[in-house]
């Protein structure tokens, strides 16, 4: 049983209605520096599929059901307290102000509960880890009555990770660290993933017993194997059947490849839901983000945030969304658009940058070089290009023309315009808000509307055109425009 490949194991094992084994703790240990991330937050906080690494690995977590969540934090403690509060509002933390290793984070998160059971003792910094892989490791444990367990893995490149030392029966001899490891012992490729199944009562008679006698003077929590062997409490290695889940991240680099692997596992969902992206490699997709079946996206397209995609949109390319809706049969390409309203049947772009607030009704458009912001597009409406429209709201079937620009602040205050239904905006209009144009009103391309026009009325803002005759003639006399003139026939 020591070493089985998990996923062997619970194929043979599934039963319809089984019940989910539980365990009484979860210890988080995110107290690391994370010095080789080289950043001002801590290395849990940064993120992932629009999640910070921790967010990921505690929603792997929550559906274990455990019964108590315990997270060691220790650099930029009070960030990750506070964020900690709003992701998992019932774990509890402690403080490790002296980062002396993870037996010594793991023994002050033992000292703060009361209770027995199994102990599941995690990385913060595993964010790839799946809640089908912990709870197939822990159901495992349970059905070998192990009274420690390893979750284990096999890697191409073992460099950094502490490796598995087995004996003969297959049990747990010991697991050394890289820098204490052999050059005979740094050829293993089973490592020790981090992961970690204690019974209770096992671990708390030895964890007080390790010693800092290591390369990095620290209490190393694999020291804990070595001391259950003495007492014939062997621990048992169950092997991951995707190593990929159990990486770590330590530098910038190995959070680009965890953000890759993860990018590929959430496009590989969509796809087999009936999303159609047609560049998965250049397609990323957070992990909060809904879509329908029948939606395409193409190349070099980003969808973060709580976006919803529906049925039938296309995205791309070139397209970015951040916490934006897009109803069904809409397309967007070639934008960005932020906290947005797309609507049914819309269509956004080519370079469209729709800002917070923005909504578009069923049928409406945003076309090539337009920006709207805190605005409303009624139903088949149309911004077809160059405009500009804050503050707005747009009634249904109304047309805004090229190089259109709401002018909605006056220097101290934002101001809203308001168009009625059918409404036809000239060319090159600017609307000067507060301003009302009503129902049926045209404005005349070129003017400058600072009152309102009543329904069915057009407004006409500019000066009446005065051609002066020959000025070129006079005042460019050698230039290129006024031999063209002459020979148009034009006179003094």
């Amino acid at each position: 049983s020591s070493g089985s490949r998990i996923d062997t194991w619970w194929r043979s094992h599934q039963v319809k209605g089984v019940v989910m084994s539980k365990v009484e703790l979860v210890i988080v240990l995110a107290a690391g520096e994370g010095t080789r991330m080289k950043s001002k937050s801590a290395k849990v906080l940064h993120e992932i599929a629009g999640r910070t690494i921790i967010e990921n690995l505690l929603a792997a977590v929550k559906p274990l059901e455990a019964k108590n969540l315990t997270v060691v934090v220790g650099s930029h403690k009070d960030e990750v307290i506070e964020h900690l509060s709003k992701i998992a509002p019932k774990a509890k933390t402690v403080f490790q102000e002296k980062r002396n290793g993870t037996g010594g984070a793991a023994q002050l998160a033992l000292a703060s509960h009361k209770g027995d059971g199994t102990v599941l003792i995690l990385a913060g910094d595993t964010p790839l880890l799946t809640t089908q892989t912990l709870q197939e490791f822990i159901d495992l444990h349970a059905s070998q009555k192990n009274k420690a367990s390893v979750l284990t893995a096999l890697l191409p490149d073992p460099t950094g990770y502490g490796r598995i030392i087995r004996g003969d029966n297959g049990a747990i001899l010991k697991i050394v660290e890289e820098k204490d490891a052999a050059d005979s012992e740094k050829d293993i490729d089973e490592i020790n993933t981090g992961v970690y199944l204690f019974e209770s009562k096992v671990l708390s008679a030895v964890i007080s017993k390790i010693q800092s006698n290591n390369s990095q003077k620290e209490l190393y929590l694999t020291d804990v194997i070595s001391l259950l062997n003495d007492q014939k409490d062997f621990a048992h290695a169950i092997l991951s059947n995707d190593y990929t889940e159990t990486l770590g991240i330590n530098d910038r680099t190995q959070l680009a490849e965890c953000a890759a692997i993860m990018r590929d596992r959430i496009n590989n969902q969509h796809m087999l839901a009936g999303v159609s992206i047609i560049d998965p490699t250049t397609t990323w997709i957070d992990a909060g983000v809904k879509i329908e079946a029948d939606v395409v996206i193409y190349p070099s397209s980003s969808i973060s945030g709580e976006s919803v995609i529906k049925s039938g949109a296309i995205i791309g390319p070139r397209t970015t969304l951040v916490d934006c809706e897009v109803g069904s049969d809409a397309s967007v390409i070639e934008s960005f658009a932020t906290k947005s309203k797309i609507g049914a049947g819309a269509k956004v772009g080519p370079y469209t940058y729709l800002r917070k607030g923005t909504v578009l009704d069923s049928d409406s458009k945003a076309g090539a070089f337009v920006e709207i912001k805190n605005s409303t597009v009624g139903k088949g409406s149309k911004v077809a290009h160059l405009s500009y429209v804050g503050d707005a709201q747009i009634g249904q079937e109304s047309n805004i023309g090229a190089a259109t620009v709401f002018v909605n602040y006056d220097g101290e205050n934002k101001h809203q315009t308001k168009i009625g239904d059918q409404v036809r905006i000239g060319s090159d209009t600017m609307l000067v808000a507060p301003v009302t144009i009503g129902d049926g009103a045209y404005t005349a391309a070129g003017s400058v509307i600072n009152e309102d026009v009543p329904a069915g009325a057009i407004g006409i803002g500019r000066a009446r055109q005065v051609n002066i005759l020959g000025w070129v003639l006079k005042k460019r006399k050698d230039s290129k425009s006024a031999a063209a003139a002459k020979k148009a026939g034009a006179k003094e």
